[in-house]
């Protein structure tokens, strides 16, 4: 009761956000500040030296010693480097110093990051610089500095600095596209996100007994157990004392961190949970959520447990996704994706609306890539997550209203008679009549569309860049025509219509997993990439380059830099995961296998011997015997053809030997292993089952 009263007071508690700036800083310098905050003016060093004074002082409070620009690097995680405030006083001693400078930017080491060929080896100095919009925090006695991290001569080595770039992108976009309504007094512009977090919980115990866990982050061997989840007794169901345990103090160290947790569960798979927070501005949200993910493994290992964030920790239940709640909202607290009460309000929508359909039609291949990785291959398309087909679900009642308005139809609402869907007496649109459909990757969820196709693992920041740039581009072409229209309610209809026509094939409301629905899906057209390796290389197709260096996003050399880095990703991870197959086969489940196989075939003689020989037995012998040949057989063609992929030069062709053949080769060693396991006794087995892990008491 008394920790439940204090939440308020102690929400934010460790956030140099508003609140401490506007008590600890000159009303000018806070004005500044807010202005840089608000408008992303330049703060120059006569209001960083204040700020970077408050800031320290405020975290010295709260026992911080040491400070770090908090970035993002190309490897899906955070980074810092920790600096002392202290400094050389005249008398020998030292003083607690933080200069405008340090605050505003830092120079790390940046040669152990991936930079796809951005910079030579010898060029290892990389920059930081603060992102004034994300609040600083102290955790562990540490500033940390959200910041932006690029090379010497100025290209992004983070995932930060295009986000950033594509906010600011949209917001122009949107802001051009309001004024031609009237609308020049609506505040700052920003795109919104709320990431849902799902994750797995294990015993710390049975995770240090498996070499694939702590090597990979999934098991690469598991026969499936009695039961897994068709009973569907976990999701939604009681939460367990060492779960609630576990997830209350999440909580409160994330509150105390500005993260607005909001809702908690069980998931649908045994072990399996989610959080999900209220939303916020994008770049925040991400920040927010790689807070999020580090605080969920912390915290976890204080109650004797494991997070697994891994998309596909286990083959016989689902797997974990993020849902990426995207929108867009004025700071006056307006959501552009919000249907209105006028027809004028009503216009605009259907042309943010529209804008949306064509984007993600006519991008669909980078949303794909945005999602690409090794991890989520497993995962997509699997009966448990959106197809990797891109489509869009808007709901029975929106789409046949689109479909009234493009072929020039009264819309009936039934209850109400039929409505003109003209300009000037547009219906009131439904609010929220849809059910998110599951299958959908895409999702249209009243004001706001979800994208479910983001594994649980990565950044957020790669899919909302990519969300961000394909809306603006699509919203400048239609302020183009507009601002060239003699009549303007004529021409908000004309691009609703003609859009909506021009990219309709990419709205499915229907059943996502079906086969029908791939047959169906490649007569219209739309794109197919099952595997990472098969999406990543088209990040560079020309039409994509152009989108990206139209709008100041990425250069070309960018592109290709992360294009490059994402493919070596695959390659690593896939390659990881069969040298780690290997290690196990050969030094615990080989001998385990051959040592089980003796301890039997040595019962059997000494049963011969006696007259009491055992047919079962005998036949038990014999096909532990063959299996040991088959997965002995299947390790060697395994190595073999990691050898081979390795052997490749090119970055995707490298990546598709991998996706594709060794894991081809991956899967029939543990087709054997998996067999094995359900005829070995469990005592003699090396790792815990998957019933020991997914049921543990």
């Amino acid at each position: 009761m008394e920790m439940a009263s204090r939440i308020p007071e102690l929400f934010g508690c460790m956030v140099f956000g508003d609140r401490e700036m506007k008590a600890r800083l000159p009303e000018e310098i806070y004005t500044a500040l807010r202005r840089t905050i608000r408008r992303g003016a330049p703060l120059n060093l006569d209001i960083a030296n204040p700020v970077a004074e408050a800031m320290k002082n405020w975290a010295l409070e709260l026992g911080a010693t040491h400070f770090t620009h908090w970035f993002q690097p190309l490897t899906g995680i955070t980074a810092e480097k920790h600096d002392s405030f202290i400094e050389p006083a005249e008398d020998g001693q030292v003083m607690m110093k933080f200069s405008g400078k340090s605050l505003v930017r830092g120079e790390p080491d940046a040669s152990s990051f991936p930079n796809g060929g951005l910079r030579a080896t010898f060029e290892a100095r990389g920059y930081t610089a603060w992102d004034p919009t994300s609040p600083a925090f102290v955790r562990d006695s540490t500033l940390y500095i959200p910041t932006a991290f690029c090379s010497f001569s100025g290209e992004a080595l983070d995932a930060k600095t295009p986000l950033l770039r594509s906010m600011e992108c949209l917001r122009n976009s949107a802001r051009r596209l309001m004024s031609l309504f009237g609308k020049t007094s609506i505040g700052t512009i920003n795109p919104t996100v709320g990431a849902e977090q799902e994750y797995f919980l294990i015993p710390q115990e049975l995770y240090d007994e498996r070499l694939d866990l702590r090597m990979c982050d999934r098991t690469l061997f598991g026969a499936p157990p009695p039961r897994s989840q068709e009973i569907s007794d976990h999701y939604f169901g009681a939460i367990k004392p060492r779960v609630k345990a576990f997830m209350d103090e999440l909580d409160l160290e994330l509150w105390k961190l500005g993260v607005t947790a909001k809702t908690e569960h069980n998931e649908a798979a045994p072990c399996q949970h989610e959080l999900a927070p209220i939303f916020c501005t994008t770049n925040i949200a991400c920040d927010h959520n790689q807070l999020t993910m580090e605080m969920m493994k912390r915290v976890a290992k204080k109650h004797g447990m494991v997070c697994i964030l891994h998309e596909k920790p286990f083959c016989c239940v689902t797997g974990s996704g993020k849902h990426n709640n995207w929108s867009i909202s004025t700071s006056h607290g307006i959501n552009l994706l919000e249907p209105g009460d006028s027809p004028a309000d009503n216009a605009q929508f259907l042309l943010f609306l529209t804008a949306v359909i064509a984007a993600v039609d006519e991008y669909a291949d980078l949303l794909r890539i945005s999602v690409a990785n090794a991890a989520n291959d497993y995962r997509l398309g699997a009966n448990e997550a959106p197809p990797a087909i891109l489509s869009m679900f808007l709901g029975d009642e929106l789409t046949e209203i689109l479909e009234c308005l493009s072929e020039g139809k009264a819309y009936d609402r039934h209850e109400n008679g039929r409505l003109d869907i003209g300009v000037e007496v547009l219906p009131k649109f439904p609010k929220d009549n849809t059910d998110r459909n599951r299958t959908s990757p895409f999702a249209f969820t009243g004001n706001k569309f979800e994208f479910r196709m983001q594994g649980s693992s990565c950044s957020i920041a790669d899919a909302n860049v990519v969300l961000n740039t394909i809306v603006a581009e699509i919203l400048d072409r239609f302020s183009d025509r507009l601002e060239a229209a003699d009549d303007f309610n004529g021409e908000v209809k004309a691009i609703a219509q003609e859009t909506y026509r021009a990219h309709k094939r990419i709205v499915f409301n229907g059943n996502g997993y079906s086969e029908e629905w791939r047959e169906e899906a490649a007569r219209r057209g739309l794109h197919n990439y099952a595997t990472a390796a098969e999406a990543i290389p088209h990040l560079r197709d020309a039409a994509n380059v152009a989108l990206f260096e139209k709008h100041g996003i990425y250069t070309a050399a960018e592109l290709q830099s992360r294009c490059d880095i994402m493919l070596d990703a695959v390659s690593n991870s896939v390659g990881v995961e069969a040298n780690t197959m290997l290690e196990m086969t050969h030094k615990d489940i080989l001998p385990a296998v051959i040592a089980y196989t003796s301890h039997i075939a040595d019962g059997l003689l000494k049963k011969q011997s006696l007259g009491l020989a055992s047919a079962a037995e005998n036949e038990l012998v014999k096909s532990l015997s063959g299996l040991t040949d088959r997965i002995a057989s299947a390790a060697e063609t395994l190595k073999r053809t990691v050898k081979k992929a390795a052997a490749n030069e090119n970055h995707a062709d490298r990546a598709q030997a991998y996706s594709r053949d060794v894991r081809a080769a991956m899967a029939k060693l543990r087709a054997a292993v998996d067999e094995a396991e359900m005829k070995v006794g469990r005592e003699w087995w090396p790792y815990p089952s998957y019933t020991d892990i997914l049921f543990y008491k």
